[in-house]
């Protein structure tokens, strides 16, 4: 009898939690420094290590920024290719990672390999929670909507798009997305690295800083 779709999801928690655990111990930092670091409590850690808690993009990011992880040192096993030749992937090959008491789920399909230059995210947008903080990476990113309906902030644009439909940007540019149809939204998410990235894509970064930054930035451009 072969997985069910709790079983993959209750595997893949254990196994972040513990490539999580052990970077923390690698670099000496006691789970109550995680927690200062990443502004998420103790607790939560704890449970996320032990596989008992779902996490989301933001959070993960956060957590590989302070151990000094690539994003998808949390997906791929020890003896993954640095960069993958041929990657198949069927609807049940893998679970989706469900954040609690929002209803969003994401799912991780392809890429993020050390010279890989892409990698390849399926998301889940719920009816009714919506992602309100901006962020901001580096590189490029296209968001192509499958089902549903999805309005697309990006710098001081909005766009309003729907099955078939997509954006591509500059994702150092400050964006998000949110759900404004009547059902869930499906959205396929593909992200570049940029030619002086040498990790995966820090892609889900709360960019309170960040957008300052980008702000100044494209001011200096506009000046030159």
């Amino acid at each position: 009898m072969g997985m069910t779709n709790t079983d993959r999801i209750e595997t893949a928690a254990r196994e972040i939690g513990h490539r999580i655990r052990s970077a923390r111990s690698s670099a000496g930092l006691k789970l109550s420094d995680l927690a200062e670091r990443t502004g998420l409590s103790e607790g939560f850690l704890s449970k996320l290590e032990r596989g008992l808690a779902s996490s989301s993009i933001a959070n993960l990011i956060q957590i590989t920024e302070v151990l000094g992880l690539g994003l998808q040192e949390l997906f791929t096993t020890t003896d993954a290719p640095p960069r993958k030749g041929i990657t198949a992937y069927q609807s049940n090959d893998g679970a989706f990672d469900e954040v609690e008491s929002t209803g969003y789920r994401w799912r991780h399909l392809a890429g993020g390999g050390a010279l890989d230059q892409m990698e390849l995210f399926y998301l889940v947008f719920p009816r009714r929670d919506r992602m309100t903080a901006m962020v901001s990476h580096p590189g490029q990113e296209h968001c192509y909507v499958l089902s549903g309906e999805i309005r697309f902030y990006v710098a001081d644009e909005c766009h309003h798009l729907c099955a078939g439909e997509g954006v591509f940007i500059d994702s150092e540019l400050p964006h998000r997305a949110e759900n404004v149809g009547d059902a869930e939204a499906h959205v396929l998410m593909t992200i570049a690295k940029s030619a002086e990235s040498k990790k995966s894509l820090d892609w889900w970064r709360l960019p309170a800083v960040r957008a300052v930054e980008v702000a100044s930035r494209s001011a200096r451009r506009n000046d030159q």
